[in-house]
């Protein structure tokens, strides 16, 4: 049997991210022959006991409160940060710095002035082998990487036109919680920052096509909420002690793409109802193709080349072995999850490091997707019809 070399792996912060980050560590070496063996060395957070459960919990060997420490470590490769996106620039500069592979989850930053200068550091570690890559995960959703080969071969022809929205409702109670995804300084932008990051990603990966314009527009519906901790009476209303919410509850922009190709997108915690729906539809020349992730494992292709009696949108169930990722997961028709995308992640990092390529979505890429956010604030701020993309 070959000995692999081992990987030591480093994850900074845990919580929802920590524990789907943790999931990919420990599945993709156990389904994907990977030329190194990550081992899961220690998990940091800023309460030890916290982060002793953690380790407990999702299988890290130890655990720790000082990510400088840790960062410092002869015996760890790589840093996984999995932070509020106010201590981004500052873990992932000081891991390059110290020689260590980075992920960082998305968006890379919380403006495009920190994101310039983790790409700096991104590009001094390069030259001595060291890779940086940010997780925007759904790439790696099998339909959405088998839509984006469809587009790439020209199944549906010229693209013409682009639609994505990203829709949940876990703030649509007026009484639910400040967290720190509420609060600008930490989390850098609300819904648009969050989870519109991801459509703005996504469709770019798909269409090949870089955004170059926006314009749009922002809202805060509830603007305060009750402080994590504080008490709710029987009525339901909360105490005297809330706290500002200052960031956007909902956002909505349009873009135009390399070509003029004209795009609409809509990212909101409030769409009653939505739980996790992010969808996109491409139209093009010779047909279209349509996502929604709440149904991950299909896609829906249109061919508008077919008799027109046939003619219509087509559901692929994406889980054959020749799909993307899948001919390492159970057979067809058998599906897969959420969680699968963070071990395909883990995936095609390894397989760069042991190749000594980069990664994509490289760091550059994510300060692209920054650009764009950072656009879109500008539009909604100034009421500019369109914004460049800069």
């Amino acid at each position: 049997m070959t000995v692999k070399r081992p990987l030591r792996v480093a994850m900074i912060g845990h919580g929802f991210m920590g524990a789907a980050h943790s999931q990919g560590w420990r599945v993709a070496p156990r389904f994907f022959d990977l030329d190194l063996a990550p081992e899961m060395a220690v998990v940091v957070g800023r309460r030890a006991e916290a982060a002793a459960e953690s380790a407990e919990q999702w299988g890290w060997q130890e655990s720790s409160d000082d990510w400088r420490a840790v960062v410092a470590r002869d015996d760890i490769d790589l840093i996984d940060i999995v932070t509020p996106g106010d201590s981004h620039a500052e873990i992932a500069i000081a891991a390059l710095e110290a020689g260590k592979h980075v992920l960082c989850e998305k968006p890379l930053a919380n403006s495009a002035t920190q994101a310039e200068e983790m790409v700096a550091a991104a590009e001094r570690a390069a030259e001595g082998g060291v890779v940086a890559m940010v997780g925007f995960t759904y790439r790696r959703v099998p339909a959405v990487t088998f839509a984006k080969q469809l587009i790439a071969d020209g199944k549906i022809g010229d693209i013409r036109q682009v639609r994505a929205v990203y829709q949940q409702d876990w703030l649509y109670d007026a009484q639910s919680p400040l967290t720190w995804r509420l609060q600008k300084d930490l989390a850098g932008s609300g819904a648009l920052g969050d989870i519109g990051a991801h459509i703005i990603d996504m469709t770019q990966f798909v269409t090949g096509l870089l955004l170059e314009s926006v314009s749009g527009t922002m809202q805060t519906i509830v603007d305060e909420r009750p402080k994590l901790g504080s008490s709710v009476g029987l009525s339901g209303t909360a105490s005297d002690d809330r706290g500002p919410v200052t960031v956007d509850d909902v956002a909505l922009f349009t873009g135009r793409f390399a070509g003029g190709v004209l795009g609409s997108f809509e990212a909101t915690r409030f769409a009653t109802g939505r739980k996790n729906a992010l969808r996109f539809e491409i139209s093009g020349s010779l047909g279209a193709i349509a996502f929604d992730l709440e149904s991950l494992n299909e896609l829906q292709f249109y061919d508008a080349t077919a008799a027109a009696e046939l003619q219509g949108f087509t559901r692929i169930l994406v889980t054959d072995p020749s799909h993307p990722y899948v001919g390492s997961w159970w057979p067809a028709g058998h599906l897969i999850g959420y969680e699968h995308g963070f071990s395909h992640q883990v995936k095609d990092l390894l397989e760069a490091i042991a190749e000594g390529s980069q990664p994509e979505p490289s760091f550059a890429s994510g300060l692209q997707v920054q650009r764009v956010l950072g656009a879109v604030e500008t539009s909604a701020g100034d009421g500019s019809a369109w914004t460049p993309v800069s």
